[in-house]
């Protein structure tokens, strides 16, 4: 038993927490205790995409240490002419031992191998809490339509590759028209209507219509997935997690909102809707070792419509859809863990790090969307474990929840209630690296009639009025999103940035001190205004130009409409 234990002696008995017991994956492996790192993105690869370097090491040596039993990388990108913002990871055109070299280092880093410090990796003496080893997991991911324009890895004119030609910011209607949403919402208000065409304008400047994937197209990416696959099982990592999730191409394949093929990829019957993602898991199951970890994180939010508000049946209906999705993957046998998720790029803020969604028996649901995610995630369990195992029945995958979960009474009410097998944490491992060990400490130091799912107590101060726009901006989605993304973003790379220079203060890492002073405009041109040690100083005349086209081009527009 680990030091970080699932009971706690006192006074007066023992303390019983299951947020530190041990878990059992279907392929064998083992997590020693409950606490996730989901992904999140990073933003501190070179500005084309590329692989790992020494922000990352310093960014994940930071989680490393402190007791997170599995540590899930950020997207890592599986075509590098579909990237997100341009500092994503990207998987080497080629295989070798040189290109692999990064990659192999960030698995060590986070298994807790090596360490960075003064701004070099070295190896690792010391010992992470309790002894815990965490799981390294690589997200790999395919953007499909959701790569923006230019950044995202292309030249101006050649548009991404999706299911479908159906442009960002499109509502399908019914025959398979796509309009703008903008367009169709004549019922709203005009504040809203405003904030709609603004969101509008945004996607049509930054996204291009997509071009519709022949089958060749899909074999190549496919492929991608597969090469992704087996560059992390050669470096030393655990497992994989596909990113069906936030509108990504796997996630376009699996909704009647991106996807109108009418081939074997279509919507319809649903064992068509899953085919891409079927035929790739089972290619990868085929080539990894049988206790090599395959996880899919899934989104409840493809399964309705940006900006819709469903009646109760059709919420319904739709739960009744993805619960289905859920079920077909568990008796594929091929799954260890299924993570649930919530939004995309056309419900910006609900997806960003980790997801604001919030869980119906911790808040009540403030939109149709967060109702949907709240019944879908209740539900997927007991579906998974209550329905009838075909004959040869394998282990069911466990349920990774993410979204809501800021405080131990949250984490320890999603356990019993049965919501979750494990706590996913993307904005708390930002704000709070140490969060295992901050709980643990929770738990010993008040051990008398302490109980986790009493203590609402944030896991540490979350930021507030640091997170809003600066005031002239409407409350648009997609531009409030964007300055969240950018305050967490500079944040991580603080943390790294903590490490490299080996910036201590009485023993102690100064990673966790808060950048109370750090506002929403100051964090975007810090995010973007910044040129790591690899890259030269002629990117800054791109990056400023960017930011006037983000920036100051819709404020402009705005203003003009006062």
């Amino acid at each position: 038993m680990s030091d970080l234990a699932c009971t706690v002696k006192s006074q007066t008995g023992f303390v019983k927490s299951n947020i530190f017991s041990p878990l059992t994956l279907p392929c064998g492996r083992a997590v020693d205790n409950r606490l996730v790192k989901v992904a999140m993105y990073e933003h501190l690869s070179d500005f084309s995409g590329g692989p790992p370097n020494t922000y990352h090491f310093a960014l994940y040596s930071e989680w490393a240490r402190h007791g997170w039993a599995m540590i899930i990388t950020g997207n890592v990108q599986v075509d590098k002419h579909h990237l997100t913002l341009g500092r994503d990871m990207v998987i080497p055109s080629t295989l070798t031992d040189e290109t692999l070299a990064p990659f192999k280092r960030l698995a060590q880093v986070i298994h807790g191998d090596a360490i960075v410090e003064n701004g070099s990796c070295s190896h690792n003496s010391r010992h992470t809490p309790g002894n815990v080893r965490p799981l390294a997991i690589m997200q790999i991911s395919h953007t499909g339509r959701q790569s923006p324009i230019v950044i995202g890895g292309r030249s101006p004119f050649v548009p991404p590759k999706a299911p479908s030609s159906v442009r960002i910011g499109s509502v399908v209607q019914r025959g398979g028209e796509a309009k703008s949403s903008s367009s169709i919402r004549s019922t709203e208000e005009e504040p809203v209507k405003d904030e709609r065409r603004v969101d509008d304008w945004f996607l049509r400047v930054l996204f291009q219509v997509p071009r519709e994937m022949t089958i060749d197209d899909i074999r190549d990416v496919q492929r991608g997935f597969l090469k992704a696959t087996l560059a992390a099982s050669k470096t030393g990592f655990d497992g994989i997690q596909l990113h069906c999730a936030h509108g990504y191409l796997l996630a376009q394949f699996m909704s009647p909102k991106t996807n109108l093929r009418q081939d074997q990829y279509s919507i319809h019957p649903s064992v068509n809707s899953l085919r891409m993602l079927r035929e790739t898991i089972e290619a990868i199951r085929t080539m990894t070792p049988r206790d090599f970890v395959v996880g899919v994180k899934i989104n409840s939010g493809d399964y309705v419509q940006a900006g819709e508000h469903p009646s109760d049946a059709r919420i319904q209906v739709e739960t009744n859809r993805v619960l289905d999705h859920i079920r077909t993957m568990a008796h594929w046998g091929m799954i260890d863990f299924i993570e649930v998720s919530g939004g995309d790029y056309e419900s910006p803020g609900k997806h960003i790090l980790s997801h604001k969604y919030s869980m119906c028996f911790i808040v009540f649901p403030t939109s149709p969307r967060q109702a949907f995610f709240s019944r879908f995630s209740r539900a997927a369990i007991e579906h998974i474990n209550g329905d009838p195992a075909p004959s040869n029945a394998s282990p069911v995958p466990v349920i990774l929840l993410t979204g809501g979960l800021r405080s131990p009474a949250h984490l320890q009410t999603a356990l019993d209630a049965g919501h979750a097998d494990l706590l996913g944490i993307g904005r708390g491992s930002i704000t709070c690296p140490d969060l295992p060990v901050v709980l643990q400490e929770r738990l010993t130091e008040n051990q008398i009639g302490y109980q986790f799912k009493e203590d609402t107590r944030p896991f540490t101060r979350e930021p507030g009025n640091e997170l809003k726009p600066p005031f002239r901006l409407p409350k648009v989605g997609l531009i409030g999103a964007s300055f969240e993304l950018a305050w967490y973003t500079v944040r991580m790379r603080g943390i790294a940035e903590s490490h490299i220079r080996n910036d201590t203060r009485n023993g102690k890492s100064q990673s966790h001190s808060y950048p109370r002073s750090m506002g929403t405009t100051e964090a975007m041109l810090r995010m973007w205004i910044w040129v790591n040690r690899a890259e030269g100083w002629w990117l800054l005349a791109f990056v400023l130009m960017a930011i006037f086209v983000v920036i100051a081009l819709p404020t402009a527009l705005i203003m003009s409409r006062q």
